[in-house]
């Protein structure tokens, strides 16, 4: 048991040595450097948000458009559907109801 516990002492030991030997390494970039990638950033993140939000408003303006265009052509299909036979005139519904009995 005593040994689990040294060898568990030095292989944190170890660990946190290795640990400080990779953080020496690394290359830390320098404040300018930090300000002009997070000026960067901030810049691409507008600009993607505002394309995104144009785009929502149009294509919202295109849908309602194009459901009122849908709404008024299909009234206006419903009110000239009425076929006239033998002189009378007989909506779409009366002949899909006298053709099924």
């Amino acid at each position: 048991m005593a040994k689990e516990v040294k060898n568990k002492k030095e292989s944190n030991r170890h660990f946190f040595k290795d640990f400080k030997a990779e953080l020496k390494k690394v290359i830390w970039p320098t404040p300018k450097q930090v300000a002009n990638n997070t000026t960067a950033v901030i810049t691409i993140v507008l600009i993607t948000a505002i394309i995104v939000f144009v785009l929502d408003l149009a294509f919202e303006k295109l849908n309602t458009h194009g459901i009122d265009k849908l709404k008024t052509i299909v009234s206006k299909e419903e009110n000239t559907t009425s076929n006239e036979i033998n002189g009378n005139t007989i909506t779409n519904n009366q002949i899909d109801s006298n053709t099924i009995q």
